[in-house]
């Protein structure tokens, strides 16, 4: 399993994102290579698609997918929580979700990396 922890420095978030996303791992004894990669540029956020900080991909696929509307770009980023409130953080339990569904590897919404 490949986690990517893509983070944007003026968000600050990141810090305590990836800890949860380490708590996690820990909690449910997953053995991953976490790769985290700094967001410096538009340039850098169109290649990630990346929608905001922090970013959580597993297996290339973002643990809370983007709508078609969203458009790369430096800033900060928003959760919507099961209870349906606003966060900067995802939830324990998104990355819990996104984990078990890497683990039986269904669906196909991978991210491509563009050149």
């Amino acid at each position: 399993m490949q986690i990517t922890f893509l983070y944007y420095e003026d968000c600050p978030s990141h810090d305590t994102a990836l800890e949860r996303l380490k708590t996690v791992l820990a909690e449910k004894n997953v053995q991953a290579d976490v790769q985290v990669v700094k967001i410096e540029t538009e340039a850098q956020a169109q290649k990630w698609r990346f929608i905001g900080s922090p970013t959580i991909l597993v297996d290339g696929r973002d643990i809370d997918p983007p709508g078609p509307e969203t458009v790369p770009a430096l800033t900060c980023r928003a959760y919507r929580l099961e209870d349906g409130r606003i966060s900067p953080l995802p939830s324990k339990e998104m990355i819990r979700r996104a984990l078990k569904t890497a683990e039986r590897d269904v669906g196909d919404w991978r991210l491509e990396i563009r050149d």
